[in-house]
């Protein structure tokens, strides 16, 4: 029979308390860096471009590294984090910023989808009638940019859930303070005899993606209706 030790338990939370709080955060931020790029035309965009879509490319474990040697003791960014108290790497925090990091292009490409097919229309006509940019990103884009948020919030959910490169490099895979479920799994499958126990785990990581997925398809179809 397969069942789950308190420090499995501790795993499966940290590891929706992760992303929950990567997605939740990179939101605000993805919405405006994908209206940038949809609708803003200026010097040096092509970067921008370049920049959201690296990680995709990009091994997570280089990620993961680049992150390290940046928010280290020694790294360039080490300055700022000390100036406000931030206490990043090895902590639960740094697991946050890494799947932050590896799911932000897949936020930005669904909401910028969404974007690009507003109807030009509706935003020339909201401008028509006195709306100035600021209005007519919340009054007119934002509503109708929801099924994208929508897919890129269920997507960086997902991908965050199962993070693992970047994370053990930035974070470490310590029981009870930075081990999620994909990093307890590999130690489980790294110890002759554990093989139920990360078999466990596994169902545990399917039945979540499952129930992300399904969650995203009820609120779509519920937008589709409503429409």
């Amino acid at each position: 029979m397969l069942t789950l030790t308190p420090a499995d338990f501790g795993a499966i939370a940290l590891s929706i308390k992760v992303a929950v709080v990567a997605t939740a955060l990179s939101l605000p931020l993805g919405f405006l860096y994908a209206y940038l790029l949809t609708y803003r035309t200026f010097r040096g965009k092509v970067i921008l471009e370049v920049l959201v879509n690296l990680p995709l490319t990009l091994p997570p474990v280089v990620i993961g590294y680049l992150l390290l040697i940046s928010l280290g003791r020694n790294g360039f960014l080490a300055p700022l984090c000390d100036l406000f108290g931030l206490r990043l790497i090895f902590t639960w925090k740094a697991a946050v910023l890494a799947s932050a990091v590896v799911g932000f292009p897949l936020l930005v490409r669904s909401i910028r989808i969404g974007m690009e097919g507003i109807d030009p229309q509706l935003i020339q006509a909201s401008r028509t009638l006195g709306a100035g940019g600021i209005d007519t990103l919340f009054t007119v884009i934002l509503p109708l940019s929801v099924r994208g948020i929508l897919a890129g919030s269920s997507l960086m959910l997902a991908r965050s859930l199962g993070e693992f490169g970047a994370t053990i490099i930035i974070a470490g895979n310590i029981p009870g303070v930075t081990q999620t479920i994909p990093l307890a799994i590999y130690d489980y499958a790294s110890s002759p005899g554990s093989e139920r126990a990360a078999l466990a785990l596994c169902l545990v990581a399917v039945a979540l993606s499952v129930l992300v997925l399904f969650c995203h398809e009820a609120l779509g179809s519920r937008l589709s209706r409503r429409d």
